[in-house]
């Protein structure tokens, strides 16, 4: 009986030790900046709807920004007409940083009225497009990507 009280003991105490073991705690991971389809879907989630989506297109020529850029037609809450913006996805803050200048200079090649021209910036997105922009609209696209920003790279 005694030496099977010291077997239970033994497992016991080893039971109690492994436990100990595998208390670690860790910080939980900033979250990492969302893909194209996990923004739309923040946008989709606030009201506004994404069509006629072209991978690609900057609204200019310039070959930095191409790979960056996809273009869609955005409606959707108090916007009055449909519009079409530009969304450049950077790998990170620093490339973001970096280039986001830029982008206003390629918005020459597709803003019709400068006065009206909007943005928004999110590290590590920059979303653009001629205005003006419904109030309601604008805030969605700013909420969605703000949430889609994650840490923002």
């Amino acid at each position: 009986m005694s030496r099977v009280l010291r077997a239970v003991g033994g497992l016991l105490l080893s039971a109690l030790v492994i436990a100990g073991c595998g208390t670690v705690e860790t910080n939980p991971a900033a979250p990492s900046p969302a893909d194209f389809g996990g923004i739309i879907s923040e946008f989709a989630k606030r009201g506004v709807v994404a069509t006629r989506v072209v991978s690609g297109d900057a609204g200019c020529a310039d070959p930095v920004l191409v790979p960056t850029a996809i273009s869609f037609d955005a409606a959707g809450l108090d916007q009055a007409t449909t519009v079409h913006v530009y969304l450049y996805i950077f790998n990170n803050r620093a490339a973001f940083e970096r280039l986001r200048p830029t982008i206003d200079a390629c918005a020459r090649s597709f803003v019709t009225d400068p006065q009206t021209y909007q943005s928004i910036d999110q590290s590590p997105f920059v979303l653009a497009g001629q205005g003006p922009w419904g109030t309601a609209f604008e805030k969605a696209l700013r909420d969605g990507l703000s949430v889609a920003a994650g840490s923002g790279g």
